[in-house]
């Protein structure tokens, strides 16, 4: 069944965006009483489509009954990308549960961003994560924001920083080892790597080296194979 997220709710009526009602009426055409789900405030409808004139009307039948995550929550520290590259990883980090997204310069980053462009650049990149938990069923939409280095130092939590020079202390083994964590932060650096430099930056705040294996994973990848670790080990 088909999932969107409400803007608002008057009485028994729940008001979705104007992209949401178009691919209703338009891209999956729905009929008269078809049942959709809605989320608002992260309580889950079961709701009835109907069709007043040329507006959509989607009315409440009942509450669904969800069991709620009770994952860590985790947040994703990442350097600004090329655009297909931020585009996976914003979809991908989505179904796979990731919570937050940070943003932030790094020394080798490629990729920046105008400060004029960054509030249109978060607009997209908050749809493509509504559309993704929408996808997957989530019944929350994860949030993103561009912070600088100093912000995310100060940050507490389990703090994970992804490191192509550490060789002993792997992320099975961190997992293990810090397992009663609420909240987990995940550092992965640009196409190039952190520095040595600032990885040591990182770990005099608490960061914990950590390796990914031998293998050289692409940036891209980084992030998922993370954040598969982290639901494998916190599956019930």
């Amino acid at each position: 069944m088909q999932r969107y997220f409400a803007n608002d709710r008057k009485d028994n009526l729940f008001i979705l965006n104007d992209s949401d009602l178009y691919h209703i009426r338009v891209v999956m055409r729905m009929k008269e009483n078809e049942h959709v789900e809605v989320v608002y405030n992260e309580h889950v409808y079961l709701c009835c489509i109907h069709f007043v004139n040329n507006d959509v009307n989607i009315e409440l039948v009942e509450e669904l009954k969800i069991d709620l995550n009770r994952e860590p929550y985790v947040v994703l520290i990442m350097p600004f990308l090329k655009e297909t590259k931020m585009d996976l990883i914003l979809q991908k980090a989505t179904e796979l549960g990731v919570d937050e997204i940070l943003l932030t310069e790094f020394e080798r980053s490629i990729v920046k961003i105008e400060e004029k462009k960054k509030e249109s650049k978060l607009v997209r990149w908050s749809r493509i994560m509504k559309e993704a938990s929408e996808q997957s069923m989530r019944i929350n939409i994860p949030n993103i924001s561009i912070v600088n280095k100093k912000e995310v130092l100060k940050l507490d939590g389990l703090k994970i920083l992804c490191s192509t020079e550490e060789k002993q202390n792997n992320i099975k083994n961190v997992l293990k080892n810090h397992h009663n964590y609420a909240k987990i932060l995940i550092v992965i650096g640009p196409e190039g790597g952190i520095s040595p430099k600032e990885e040591e930056e990182y770990a005099d705040n608490g960061f914990i080296k950590t390796t990914l294996g031998n293998q050289i994973l692409r940036v891209e990848t980084v992030p998922l194979f993370v954040l598969s670790n982290i639901r494998y080990e916190n599956m019930e």
